[in-house]
């Protein structure tokens, strides 16, 4: 999760998602990831203080900024990096299954929050983004 000025996805030069201030979410699902899971997380999102408040201190979610939430799915962030020179993806979930669980993730940020933006599930992809700060945490769920 990253907070940004603005951010971008594009696919075959096509711009696919578009925000201007808020979260840049890169999503990588495990194996034991769960549907149930995606509901936690997006209110996680939602309500995680990384905005900063008057006072300039991290106390602000999304839900007070109303800043845009771009969700990206990417596999690679899955990666088994613990040994050797080259990333293994056995501890990332199966394609199919990581595309299920990313779009109930999507889902129920559309049901819950505007603007949502999202990449392109599998397709190479041009993120481009301002961090701003930078700002940036792993959240797990």
């Amino acid at each position: 999760m990253q907070r940004v000025s603005r951010a971008a996805v594009r696919v075959d030069g096509e711009a696919v998602g578009t925000i201007g201030p808020g979260l840049l979410v890169l999503v990588g699902v495990q194996p034991n990831d769960r549907a149930d899971s995606c509901e936690r997380m997006i209110e996680k999102l939602l309500a995680y203080r990384v905005f900063a408040d008057e006072s300039g201190k991290m106390n602000r979610s999304l839900r007070e900024t109303g800043g845009g939430l771009l969700l990206v799915s990417q596999f690679t962030l899955a990666a088994d990096t613990r040994s050797g020179l080259r990333p293994g993806f056995s501890t990332a979930a199966a394609p199919a299954r990581a595309e299920e669980l990313f779009d109930c993730l999507v889902g129920l940020a559309r049901a819950r929050w505007d603007p949502v933006a999202t990449g392109r599930f599998g397709a190479h992809m041009e993120v481009e983004l301002v961090n701003d700060g930078p700002v940036t945490f792993l959240l797990e769920n």
